[in-house]
């Protein structure tokens, strides 16, 4: 009895913490289910009646072409580095040579690059290449991007594996590609589900790169796509809401899938055993 009494201030602030966050998500899918003139003389009340003109609405407009884009900009992108950041991470965490720890070092120096200076170089590689205003032309930035990051979060959970897993399997006769990918890889769950989340909600949600390197709703993504429910002179908030509910269902399915493994990934490596 004691021991409930003391974690009630716990409960309290877990109770106050969930309302802090999940007011926001109630707020848009409250409105999503409002008309226009309801939701401008009672924008705070629940709705009337549960109208679904705003998600029938969406059909009318390019939403769903928007969102097939970002899913698959976004999915191509997360497994794409997760590919090559695991694969960079083997050599830098389990191989001793000279340029193990300069190499590292530039990732991490990577991770503090701001986005919005290489826009112009970007841009015009992008051109010259002749990927602008493609769904490829988005990939490459991302993937270059999200490398940085993923790589340190991989060789921080290799490090960690132990030295006789290696050692047995090169005794078996296993090469390092062999090692890598039937005895190592299915180790790093917990890190591979850490990047990948960590890169589809960043990628998801990305807007500067998709602004400059597209310029036709045939190439636009989600972000770009939602300024549609911007008029001239007003903003179509309810049909914007309905929009908003749709494009964080993806991310909401996939966090939820893989929180567990997420929290394991980020504690990776913090602790030495």
């Amino acid at each position: 009895m004691i021991n409930k009494l003391r974690q009630t201030p716990l409960y309290i602030v877990a109770i106050a913490l969930l309302l802090f966050t999940g007011l926001p998500f109630f707020v848009m899918i409250n409105t999503s289910f409002k008309g226009q003139a309801e939701f401008a003389t009672a924008p705070w009340a629940l709705p009337e009646a549960l109208s679904f003109e705003n998600y029938t609405f969406l059909f009318e407009t390019n939403f769903f072409q928007y969102f097939g884009n970002s899913l698959f900009v976004t999915v191509i992108s997360v497994i794409l580095t997760i590919i090559f950041s695991a694969m960079a991470s083997y050599p830098l965490s389990r191989m001793k040579f000279k340029l193990n720890r300069p190499i590292l070092l530039l990732f991490m120096v990577g991770m503090m690059i701001p986005i919005h200076t290489t826009l112009i170089p970007i841009f015009l590689l992008t051109q010259n290449m002749g990927l602008y205003n493609t769904l490829w032309g988005l990939i490459g930035p991302y993937v270059a991007f999200a490398l940085p990051i993923s790589v340190v979060i991989y060789t921080q959970f290799m490090s960690d594996l132990p030295k006789e897993l290696i050692e047995s399997a090169k005794i078996d006769g296993c090469g390092h590609l062999q090692l890598f990918w039937r005895i190592l890889f299915p180790l790093l769950i917990p890190a591979t589900a850490t990047v990948a989340i960590y890169n589809f909600i960043h990628i998801w949600n990305e807007f500067i790169f998709a602004l400059v390197l597209t310029n036709s709703d045939d190439a636009a993504t989600l972000p770009i796509g939602l300024r549609e429910f911007y008029g001239e002179f007003s903003i179509n908030i309810p049909g914007l809401m309905a929009a908003l509910t749709l494009a964080s269902v993806p991310l909401l399915l996939v966090y939820f899938v893989a929180q567990e493994k997420i929290i394991k990934g980020l504690a990776a490596g913090s602790v030495k055993g």
